[in-house]
């Protein structure tokens, strides 16, 4: 069985159709695995630790698939939502790459030490 990693980059603020793109290409990907019995995992870094709170309005359009994938999101990059002043949105920080003067990052040598394939949109 195959593992992968899907990592959201991109910038829900930007209101861009290619923002939007991004994020809805995730989480289809995500879905696509879970369709399959594939391990995969999504985690939010950077800008894109923005994205839950707007994935969980029900007015979103990519609400109801953010719901379907839920159960596969590993968390958001801790130190990425201090930067970004996003809010956890419920979801698990994660700081398992020490950077200095950080309070951590999503480890991407960790993810490949694991065994997973790591997809960034």
């Amino acid at each position: 069985m195959s593992k992968t990693a899907i990592v959201v980059l991109s910038e829900p603020k930007a209101g861009s159709e290619e923002a939007l793109g991004r994020v809805f290409n995730a989480l289809g990907a995500a879905y696509d695995f879970k369709q399959a019995g594939e391990e995969a995992k999504i985690i939010f870094q950077g800008a894109g630790t923005r994205w839950p709170a707007e994935l969980q309005k029900t007015d979103h359009p990519a609400h109801t698939l953010y719901n379907e994938v839920l159960a596969q999101v590993e968390g958001i990059s801790c130190a990425c939502a201090d930067v970004f002043g996003a809010e956890p949105s419920g979801l698990d920080l994660i700081k398992n790459n020490p950077v200095p003067g950080t309070s951590g990052l999503s480890s991407f040598v960790q993810l490949q030490k694991d065994g997973y394939h790591i997809l960034t949109f």
